[in-house]
């Protein structure tokens, strides 16, 4: 771990799998709330993989593609119900996997909790997976906007989007559920990961193995 730089990290939606394992290496995480919201990124969809593929999870926001302005400020549309397709689809994609059952009730609880502000949802979903690995890291929040940062700050943010995720040379990996049916799938939500791998998640992110 590096202690003297600092990591500066989009506000995603149940974070994937390669930006998790940035966590690691830093022991200062800034998370942008300061930057407008952006279509098509990881702010309001994850990806899991289930039987066919890949599946998004994407939660809709109000005013949907007309939406402007502050990402901070960006409220979440509960008119549909999301939460409860959202959890189908887990459930149907890791029943089987072999830490599901242990992570089942708190992953539940996060997703079905009607927080106002997609800030808040996503960072309730970055907290629920630091606390099922037990790690420590020092989670802070920028104060504005900085188009670029100095070298001694790294930063991830957007990093990932829904059209580059998979583009990765060496990719974090593990067994996943229906890999012989559709093949290893890079860089999913962080779920698949901690429902794959349970404890040893924190080894794998560092060691590959």
């Amino acid at each position: 771990m590096n202690n003297k730089l600092t990591l500066v990290i989009d506000n995603q939606f149940f974070i994937n799998v390669e930006l998790f394992k940035a966590l690691l290496n830093f022991s200062n995480v800034k998370i942008e709330i300061c930057d407008n919201w952006q279509k098509m990124s990881f702010r309001n969809r994850s990806m899991v993989a289930g039987a066919n593929g890949l599946i998004g999870l994407t939660v809709p926001v109000l005013k949907g593609r007309d939406q402007k302005g502050l990402f901070k400020l960006v409220k979440i549309d509960y008119r549909s119900k999301w939460q409860q397709q959202h959890w189908r689809t887990i459930v149907s994609c890791y029943n089987r996997s072999p830490f599901f059952e242990y992570y089942a009730d708190s992953l539940r609880e996060v997703i079905f909790q009607e927080y106002a502000l997609l800030f808040e949802l996503n960072l309730a979903t970055l907290q629920w997976a630091i606390q099922c690995l037990k790690f420590s890291v020092n989670l802070t929040y920028t104060d504005s906007f900085l188009p670029q940062y100095p070298n001694f700050v790294t930063d991830y943010r957007n990093r990932f989007s829904p059209n580059n995720f998979q583009n990765i040379d060496q990719p974090v990996y593990y067994p996943q559920v229906f890999e012989a049916k559709i093949g290893f799938q890079k860089n999913l939500s962080c779920i698949d990961i901690i429902c794959c791998e349970g404890p040893n998640t924190i080894n794998v992110l560092q060691t590959g193995v």
